[in-house]
């Protein structure tokens, strides 16, 4: 079974950088489209970030510009660069196929403040 591993998160000032990576366990990560989701306090768990096994990408319109994603299939790795970083950009980031069908790792908590 797949097991999805999310790390980079951390606290950064409004303006700054982050790259997140998610190593997924098990030789078929190259088979899925692969998204990054994040969920806020008190709110629904959102897709930003989608990258098809091809190597094209969509974000959502609130990271467009400042997003990016992208995968390495040799190193079964997915990442996501984050930057000029607002605080309304502070919420529990996940990995996860598109749709959502492999189990769900913990998470990587990114908070944005002064």
């Amino acid at each position: 079974q797949v097991q999805l591993v999310e790390s980079g998160g951390g606290l950064v000032q409004p303006g700054g950088s982050l790259r997140l990576s998610c190593v997924a366990s098990g030789s078929i990560f190259s088979i899925y489209p692969m998204g990054w989701y994040r969920q806020a306090p008190g709110k629904e768990r959102e897709l930003v970030a989608r990258i098809s096994t091809r190597g094209l990408t969509t974000v959502a319109d609130s990271v467009k510009g400042r997003f990016t994603i992208s995968r390495d299939n040799a190193k079964n790795t997915l990442y996501l660069e984050m930057n000029s970083l607002k605080p309304e950009d502070t919420a529990v980031y996940y990995c996860n196929s598109d749709p959502s069908l492999l189990p769900w790792g913990q998470g990587t908590q990114v908070t944005v403040s002064s």
